[in-house]
């Protein structure tokens, strides 16, 4: 490669500026004299060129911003004339390279500089390198120049056989910007320059080929919208012919649902609203997505039952006799409902059926444990007032677009599932079953139980309104009624719009009769028997309600019949039982084993829980009902327990205090009760509740607990029959406590024949069912010394049992 040639020729040129723009030797340019500093120049060089042999000669040097470029080309005015748009012009030959130095004088109004002249000769012949770099800027060149048609062009460039001439060819390429172009121009190293040429064709034709690939892309989606277009134009051609021939009307998509829309029963303001979205489906394309939305929308509102609504039955005695025929207890729910049809009735009568745009809706809430029939109550209802039924299944629900339904603008966006109850119902005055309403969770999507409030406001739900329809729907004639297991788990402002009735459960003769008139026949039924092949008898019912079961509901009661009468199936399969076939109480051991729930009192004297003292029974409230508990104290080794209180059971915060409460009670006044109260300073008490695993809590385990250490003090055992259940001050009084219907049906369960509740609790006892405050005795106590004196057994020849102590 050839070094800058160091034989320089010193010059004297006029400067002949070019703006934003660069010439390059070889380049013949026309320049417009009509320019002062050009045409200064092109005279300066004339008036110079009379004194010189040859043609004038100028320095054309770029200007960008005003700034002059360090290097020039010195180029030669071959003709001075016009241009064709009819100006002055001068066309100029680029000769060669001109290095820039320092001002100098001379003829005309031109500025004047010397300069030198820069050899750029290149080694002949030319190295490997060079002759490739050659060949492949020719190939470059002549590919960009056949995609413009310069089939001309592509000759000439391919004659060029000197390095430099081929480099400053690229002079001529409409895609260099100006700084390329005066790149080119400084960069002396014709080889250097070849190269850099070379790169920035290179360049060019890969944005070139990148731009043909988009428009290509483009260009075939547009061939492919229109043939899409063509053909469903063409496709409605022939739907319109085929309409014709059938003597079908013509019509459009759009005029079928504003037919739709003006001829179906609806509410004035939801039938504009309607109106409105048929007018922008007539105006949005087919391809539009918005039109599918409209379509979806309108089909919802369509298919809705605005003006459908049954009819009240109002035959109050019929309606009561449909509830007891399929639910036995249940007695709050079943005069809450009659009460309900009785004043729709009235109000029917009087002409009051709509006050104010709502009308009488209800809405109930059923509190209690599994099993007690809750759900299938709803049924009845419905079916009792000749209403279409909905169930609504709210567990586990944690969006609130569920309830009140998603944005239109929402992928996949449907009404919420009061507006599709109302829907599958076919109704707008259905019994909405809202189930496990208290299993409602919340999350970052919101809180569904807040989403309730209005649809179970009385005073509001007959304008609800869902994010979808975003129209006003009237709920006020719909009767909610919402299930819970736990009332506690139902937000205040929920609970506060809804009327509570409370299920605590069924007595044991309230259970035999649902056994024998709707689990046997549903379970005879489903195992392939008939009524008349194997029955029953109404004691083996009461056994495996009694002993087999200890549930508030009768679902575990349920699955036992249905054991028990496969067991009798697939005996008579095997061909070891004859039918028909009466199962007696005698028969459930050999069928489905021994009781799981044996009473307390029917164990022998000796392994019962209180044949030691510091045992006593207490009563408790959980989610399946009422059960019973059973407190256990011991005190430890005076020589190696440390005193004070240790609390076991997985016990709540309520629950140990209750239990300080008690020992402090016992510490202050066991003189007065005649307890040796100085073991309890010197030796730890123990209290555990079995079972160890569920957590319990509460205030109503005080008496228990105190009990349950006046018997360990004294040695006097606790009353194998008693049970007990109130909650204890330091003064050893016996305050008020819940869930006393519950508790007392817990304890007829274990067999408990004496209960022991707080004195305040007595008017609870008109909730509980006659047959079993027959079957109990029942203490109203206000102080904790009166507990003492009904639980604790008198103590054995008047000598102090031995007190238990713990290991």
């Amino acid at each position: 490669m050839a070094a800058e040639s160091a034989a320089f020729t010193p010059l004297t040129l006029p400067v002949l500026p070019l703006d934003d723009e660069v010439v390059l030797p070889g380049m013949v340019v026309p320049l417009d004299l009509s320019d002062a500093e050009v045409r200064a120049a092109v005279e300066a060089a004339q008036a110079a060129a009379r004194s010189e042999p040859g043609k004038p000669r100028v320095l054309l040097v770029p200007r960008i911003d005003g700034t002059h470029a360090a290097t020039g080309v010195l180029g030669t005015v071959e003709q001075v004339g016009r241009l064709a748009d009819g100006d002055p012009g001068a066309l100029i030959r680029g000769r060669g390279r001109v290095r820039i130095g320092a001002g100098t004088t001379g003829p005309g109004a031109a500025l004047w500089v010397e300069g030198t002249r820069v050899d750029e000769t290149v080694p002949d012949p030319l190295p490997g390198q060079v002759a490739e770099l050659v060949k492949e800027y020719k190939a470059l060149a002549t590919a960009w120049l056949r995609k413009r048609g310069a089939w001309q062009v592509v000759d000439r460039v391919q004659a060029i056989d000197d390095v430099s001439a081929l480099a400053d060819n690229s002079g001529y390429s409409p895609f260099l910007t100006t700084e390329q172009k005066v790149e080119l121009l400084e960069t002396t190293d014709p080889v250097a320059r070849l190269k850099l040429a070379t790169q920035q064709l290179r360049d060019h034709l890969a944005e070139q080929d990148v731009a043909e690939t988009i428009a290509k892309d483009v260009q075939e989606g547009v061939d492919k919208q229109q043939r899409e277009f063509l053909l469903r134009r063409q496709l409605e051609a022939v739907r319109k012919e085929l309409r014709e021939i059938n003597g079908e009307q013509d019509g459009e998509e759009s005029d079928d649902y504003r037919a739709r829309v003006e001829a179906a029963d609806l509410p004035e303001k939801v039938r504009e609203a309607a109106l409105k979205e048929v007018d922008k489906l007539e105006r949005s394309s087919d391809q539009s997505p918005e039109g599918s939305w409209i379509r979806t929308w309108l089909d919802t509102v369509l298919e809705m039952p605005w003006s459908e609504r049954t009819e009240d039955a109002y035959d109050i005695q019929g309606a009561q006799a449909v509830l007891d025929a399929e639910h036995a207890g249940l007695e709050d729910v079943k005069e809450r409902i009659t009460e309900y049809l009785a004043v729709r009735k009235r109000r029917g009568d009087r002409g009051l059926g709509v006050v104010g745009g709502r009308r009488g809706g209800a809405v109930l809430a059923l509190v209690g444990p599994p099993g007690v029939g809750k759900t299938s109550l709803g049924e009845s209802v419905a079916h009792a007032m000749g209403r279409k039924f909905v169930r609504v299944a709210l567990g586990g629900v944690r969006d609130e677009a569920e309830i009140r339904g998603h944005r239109r603008t929402y992928v996949g966006a449907l009404p919420g599932r009061i507006v599709r109850a109302i829907k599958e119902a076919g109704s707008m005055n259905p019994v909405v079953l809202l189930d496990e309403i208290d299993k409602v969770g919340s999350d970052f999507r919101g809180d569904p139980a807040a989403a309730l409030l209005e649809v179970l406001d009385p005073a509001q739900n007959h304008t609800f309104r869902d994010h979808y329809l975003e129209v006003e729907l009237d709920l006020s004639d719909v009767v909610f009624l919402a299930t819970a297991n736990v009332l506690e788990a139902i937000p205040e402002a929920l609970l506060d719009r809804m009327e509570l009735v409370r299920l605590d459960g069924y007595t044991e003769d309230e259970k035999v009769v649902i056994a024998r008139d709707h689990l046997l026949p549903r379970q005879l039924e489903r195992a392939g028997l008939d009524a008349d092949e194997v029955t029953v008898d109404e004691g083996a019912l009461r056994k495996l309600a009694g002993e087999y079961t200890r549930e508030a509901g009768v679902r575990t009661l349920e699955r036992s019949i249905a054991r028990l009468l496969r067991k009798v199936a697939a005996q008579h399969e095997l061909g070891e039982r004859e039918l028909p076939f009466t199962v007696t109480e005698g028969d459930l051991r050999a069928l489905i084993g021994r009781p799981h729930h044996v009473p307390e009192s029917a164990q022998d004297p000796a392994e019962r829980r209180t044949a030691v003292p510091g045992v006593a029974t207490g009563l408790a409230v959980t989610g399946a009902g009422g059960d019973v508990l059973y407190v256990e104290a011991s005190l430890a080794d005076p020589e190696t327990g440390a005193a004070g209180l240790t609390l076991t059971g997985q016990l709540g915060d309520v629950m140990k205090e209750s239990a300080q409460i008690a020992l402090s009670f016992l510490r202050s006044h066991g003189a007065e009760l005649e307890l040796p109260v100085g073991d309890l300073k010197d030796r730890g008490a123990h209290i555990h509740f079995p079972a160890g695993a569920v957590p319990k809590d509460g205030p109503s385990a005080g008496v228990t607990m105190t009990t349950a250490l006046a018997s360990l003090l004294s040695g006097r055992l606790v009353r194998t029959d008693v049970a007990m259940t109130g909650e204890v001050s330091l003064t050893g009084r016996v305050l008020p406590i819940g869930g006393v219907k519950q508790k007392l049906l817990a304890a007829h369960r274990a067999g408990i024949t004496t209960v022991i509740i707080p004195k305040r609790n007595e008017p609870d006892l008109d909730d509980v069912p006659a047959q079993v405050l027959d079957k109990l005795d029942v203490h109203a106590v206000t102080d904790v010394r009166q507990v003492l004196e009904l639980a604790l057994a008198p103590a054995t020849n008047g000598a102090e049992r031995e007190v238990p102590v713990a290991a």
